[in-house]
């Protein structure tokens, strides 16, 4: 392994939301500069960082001056065009690695890699025309869950069909974009978890605590930790996540989503191969935060202890919620974090907080 990133280095970041913003913050805790390649001015990652280049994340231009600003490069959302990943990897070491961007960006590649390393996951059909849709239903009892292969995320793209509805999908298909879909099995779960683990560049694994997570129409409402569920499910979600960051011989931190069922099973839903929003809770209740962690992990830096010091649950800010501010600010014990937007619109992620719940320091299976 190289020689870790002195103090003074520069990290490149591809996007410039609030995922880009909370890692320019850590970046600058250790002693990093960041420059960050976006399109939008004044995004909110620009905010913080040293730098901006306001381009196209494909833009070769803008690639390569990135490459020449940064002795390592990572991104913050995984829909970063997977050929500008590569172009970057000829010329500057590049983690998340550009494979994991591509096996998370289709999501029958994602679930056929997670199946061939031995990560169940809900049974899955490819779906090309609406006599697939038709045919995956009728294999799964009528009920499922249609999504667009790539794209997707918030909830987009998706459309859950029950045993019951119209059997007849004509024009299903062009309702959802005329893009290949996927059907998956409607799983009933007991309830959703995720965790956040990370590599570092020496082959090293940590993974935070399991968090249960709760969403609406798609969109992640509160992830609360402890979550509540026997360590046997929490051991073998942990165990889930370090067998895909070998797979991917993977760099930084990865976020797992998980459904438990009401048989114990634990079902890889997807993963994200960046930061993930299902961890904002170590930001406020471990001593180093998933964010932190990930600089480490890309700086070749040893990675930090993930045990948790409080109790906590973390709630999303969405559209005009960010209101709420003032109240919230009242109450004690209350870690609050804003992203920058300028403009509040219904379903955009506008801040976060997490409410702390003083607990004894606490490293990943240890016993209550």
């Amino acid at each position: 392994m190289s020689e870790p990133l002195a103090p003074g280095a520069t990290i490149g970041i591809i996007g410039g939301g609030q995922l880009g913003r909370m890692l320019a913050m850590a970046a600058a805790r250790l002693g990093y500069h960041t420059v960050v390649l976006e399109p939008q001015p004044d995004c909110p990652a620009a905010q913080l960082a040293s730098r901006q280049i306001v381009a196209a994340y494909d833009d070769p231009d803008a690639l390569d001056a990135l490459a020449k600003s940064a002795a390592v490069v990572t991104y913050e959302f995984e829909n970063v065009p997977v050929e500008a990943a590569s172009r970057l990897a000829s010329l500057v070491p590049v983690f998340p690695p550009p494979r994991a961007l591509e096996t998370s960006q289709d999501r029958v590649a994602e679930k056929t890699f997670l199946n061939a390393h031995g990560i169940s996951t809900a049974s899955f059909r490819v779906v090309d025309n609406d006599g697939d849709i038709a045919a995956a239903l009728d294999a799964f009892g009528g009920s499922g869950v249609l999504k667009t292969r790539r794209f997707g995320y918030d909830g987009k793209g998706q459309r859950v069909i029950r045993r019951g509805e119209a059997g007849d999908f004509r024009g299903a298909f062009a309702a959802m974009g005329n893009v290949p879909l996927i059907l998956e099995e409607l799983v009933p779960f007991e309830c959703e978890i995720s965790v956040i683990a990370a590599r570092g560049r020496d082959g090293s694994v940590a993974a935070y605590e399991p968090a249960r997570n709760v969403h609406h129409e798609g969109i992640l409402r509160s992830s609360t930790v402890p979550a509540g569920i026997p360590e046997r499910i929490a051991d073998a979600a942990r165990r889930a996540a370090f067998r895909l960051l070998e797979a991917l011989d993977y760099v930084g931190i990865i976020g797992v989503e998980f459904f438990v069922t009401a048989k114990g099973e634990v079902l890889a839903n997807e993963f994200a191969p960046r930061v993930h929003n299902s961890g904002h809770w170590t930001e406020a209740a471990c001593v180093v935060s998933q964010f932190e962690q990930h600089i480490r992990a890309i700086a070749g830096l040893p990675l930090g202890n993930p045990a948790r010091h409080s109790d906590c649950v973390m709630e999303n800010l969405i559209g005009d919620e960010v209101d709420r501010v003032p109240g919230l600010l009242r109450e004690p014990n209350l870690f609050l974090h804003l992203y920058g937007k300028a403009e509040t619109r219904p379903g955009r992620k506008m801040g976060h907080f997490t409410r702390l719940r003083a607990t004894p320091l606490r490293a990943p299976g240890e016993g209550r």
